[in-house]
């Protein structure tokens, strides 16, 4: 079996063709258009290297898709993870997992959390996130993508970016009595 990959032209032609110096030659001049040809031929099937694309392709397909929250200035990788996903943004629209899916790939954590796991106001989550890009210059892209995959009738009242330290001699103490007084000497 021969592959696309390295076939020449030599290959197809018939023996008695294959010893013509000018079949021969034609067909060796032929080869490297050949090549070029298969390597165009290699890039089409866009969903079995969604993990390859260049930016240019990863633009394309989220406009095809209808990536309604895709900003070009953004990471390839990114890029990347948002068109492999544009599907399941596009059933999975309305819910709060959409979301979470949205801010894993922008933000990598982060969670939701619904009005009622709060006490906050009816129709209305939070976004939680530790994830130190999460800054106010791009609070509007973040808000944009949510309102493009959250309920219509759920809002955004805040997002939370949560910062942990370690703490090496973090030291706590405490002491209740209730009775009589003890003296400690």
């Amino acid at each position: 079996m021969i592959d696309i990959k390295s076939l020449s032209m030599l290959d197809m032609l018939p023996d008695n063709l294959k010893r013509d110096s000018n079949i021969k030659a034609a067909a060796e001049a032929l080869d490297g258009q050949l090549q070029r040809l298969s390597e165009q031929i290699m890039k089409l099937p866009r969903f079995s290297r969604l993990d390859e694309l260049d930016d240019d392709e990863a633009d394309e397909l989220a406009w095809q898709f209808h990536v309604d929250f895709y900003d070009p200035a953004l990471p390839i990788e990114q890029k990347r993870e948002l068109v492999k996903n544009a599907f399941l943004f596009h059933r999975r629209k309305g819910t709060p997992a959409a979301v979470e899916e949205l801010i894993s790939i922008l933000f990598g954590t982060g969670a939701v959390e619904e009005w009622f796991e709060y006490g906050g106001e009816p129709g209305y989550f939070r976004v939680r996130t530790s994830d130190q890009t999460a800054t106010s210059e791009r609070a509007q892209e973040f808000i944009r993508a949510v309102d493009s995959v959250k309920r219509l009738s759920a809002w955004l009242e805040t997002v939370i970016l949560e910062e942990t330290i370690q703490a090496n001699d973090l030291y706590f103490g405490g002491s209740l009595h209730i009775g009589e007084t003890i003296t400690i000497g």
